[in-house]
């Protein structure tokens, strides 16, 4: 795999940080993800505005302009020899002269090895455990992780995949996903304290013409008559969730408009 570092494209292994960079020693960065289908970025026009709002509310400077971007992104996809990779956008604070004032933000492009979900996790759904807490700047893409990090044993201890947020009773998003559920033909989504997922957005708008689609809070109290709860991320794609915590959803099998919306997104994958 090969990645573009300020300038220069190299193999992956040869891209280096020094080690007075604020995302280091501050954890001051953000990043962004995307993958390509028939080796094109997906939905490329939105991962870039996403990227370049998260940007403007660290109050850091993009080094390139978007059709620069787009140009070496496909120079790397070019280079990946793969049919199909994950492109990883990472903005870092640069290198400071005192450990915490920014002067010229570092910026690292680099493909990726695709990691899908296991095709069981489809057909059976995933179990997610629930954790009272909300990211800090939920709307922007971080490299702050560490709240799942700090989680993965209790996940692994429970036989779940995931982490479900939520804050007094409202749900949030996942640890790197964001969350849907099914009321009838109504699909509700969490409208605060989330990252703007492009998967969301996409499966929000592939829906409308089906179902009812509200962006609002959305309870714990709201799943104990939940016909559906599914999410939605660069690599789940609509990934059915059978479990959060010790409580079944409906009858803890994926449904039937989680499995139709899937299919509508692959769908539209397969001719992007």
């Amino acid at each position: 795999m090969y990645g573009y570092f300020n300038g220069t494209i190299l193999p992956v292994d040869q891209i280096s940080f020094g080690v007075t960079d604020l995302g280091l020693l501050r954890g001051f960065g953000l990043f962004d993800y995307f993958r390509t289908y028939n080796g094109r970025p997906f939905q490329w026009d939105w991962y870039w505005g996403r990227f370049a709002n998260s940007a403007v509310k660290m109050h850091l400077t993009v080094p390139v302009q978007k059709d620069e971007a787009y140009r070496i992104v496909m120079k790397l996809i070019e280079k990946s020899d793969m049919p199909e990779v994950g492109v990883r956008f990472v903005l870092t604070g640069g290198y400071s002269p005192d450990s915490i004032s920014v002067t010229r933000p570092n910026l690292l492009m680099m493909t990726e090895e695709l990691h899908p979900s296991p095709s069981n996790q489809y057909e059976e759904g995933i179990k997610v455990i629930l954790d009272e807490y909300v990211r800090e700047m939920a709307e922007v893409k971080s490299t702050d992780y560490k709240r799942v990090i700090l989680l993965a044993q209790a996940i692994r201890s429970a036989r779940a995949s995931d982490v479900l947020y939520q804050k007094n009773g409202e749900i949030s998003e996942l640890s790197r996903s964001n969350f849907f559920i099914f009321k009838g033909d109504r699909l509700l989504t969490p409208n605060r304290h989330i990252l703007h997922g492009i998967t969301r957005r996409t499966i929000m708008h592939l829906a409308q013409n089906d179902f009812k689609v509200e962006e609002c809070p959305v309870l714990l109290s709201d799943l104990y008559d939940a016909d559906e709860a599914f999410t939605t991320s660069s690599t789940k794609k609509v990934l059915p969730i059978t479990q959060v915590g010790d409580l079944t959803i409906a009858d803890g099998r994926p449904g039937e408009r989680t499995r139709y919306l899937l299919q509508e997104f692959e769908e539209l994958a397969r001719n992007w």
